[in-house]
């Protein structure tokens, strides 16, 4: 089960933490993987792990903000493997200069960051692939959400709470455009991952049903499955994946 031979992945934000563990478990089911990351060198580091196991990857840097680069180097690495891209992770979700803080202590100037490479990312990467995907009649997108689209807190995490739920209700729709083509699209909203690290998150983690916090490879098993043949009938959806710190 969850074969990928033959398929062609783009996961961006792959440079590290979720991404990079999304990347390994794609390439470990025997997908090509298209690493993408917006630092050349993490991109390339990650590529280069999934070669030296056995796995096919290549690395791209490009801002997912930037939609003439986006556009631009799909193109480039689809010429490279001599495949259009069967299956979108799109990952990068943190700006480079991300911080909380209580909006009433936000400098406006902040706002738009979190909304362009949640939300505007994720559009500039959808319209560079999803022509192929529909036209071959198989595709599967899927987006990495957070727990912070659902549910509110006190941690200074509005704008970023605000920037997933607007991607998570962008994918949604997408999923009745698409679905008639054989392409499935979901959110997978996360819980608290381990580089989150600290005294504060060893705490929430000690009150997490399964008493950790997540890992990389718990998120590249469950993208495995939502970019596998076996999901064709889940689309539209928001996956928790959260150890059960949040129960639906």
């Amino acid at each position: 089960m969850f074969d990928l031979s033959g398929r062609t992945a783009l996961v961006t934000g792959a440079g590290q933490n979720a991404g990079a563990g999304i990347a390994r478990a794609l390439a470990a089911q025997g997908a090509a993987v298209v690493v993408n990351d917006l630092v050349a060198d993490r991109a390339k580091t990650v590529s280069d792990e999934i070669t030296a196991a056995g796995g096919r990857a290549v690395p791209i840097a490009f801002d997912v903000t930037d939609a003439d680069a986006v556009r631009e180097g799909v193109g480039q690495v689809c010429t490279e493997l001599g495949r259009h891209i069967d299956i979108l992770v799109h990952n990068a979700g943190i700006p480079a200069d991300f911080g909380q803080g209580q909006f009433r202590t936000l400098d406006p100037a902040r706002w738009r960051a979190p909304v362009e490479i949640n939300l505007f990312g994720a559009m500039n990467c959808l319209t560079a692939v999803i022509g192929d995907m529909c036209d071959a009649g198989w595709g599967r997108i899927v987006q990495i959400s957070s727990g912070s689209a659902r549910t509110g807190s006190d941690q200074g995490l509005s704008l970023y709470g605000a920037a997933k739920s607007g991607v998570e209700g962008f994918i949604r729709h997408i999923s009745q455009e698409v679905g008639p083509f054989g392409v499935t699209a979901n959110t997978l909203a996360l819980g608290l991952q381990t580089n989150a690290g600290g005294p504060a998150t060893d705490a929430i983690a000690a009150r997490i049903a399964t008493r950790r916090l997540g890992t990389p490879e718990d998120v590249g098993a469950a993208v495995v499955y939502l970019a596998s043949a076996e999901a064709s009938w889940m689309t539209g959806q928001t996956l928790n994946l959260n150890g059960g710190s949040v129960t639906t």
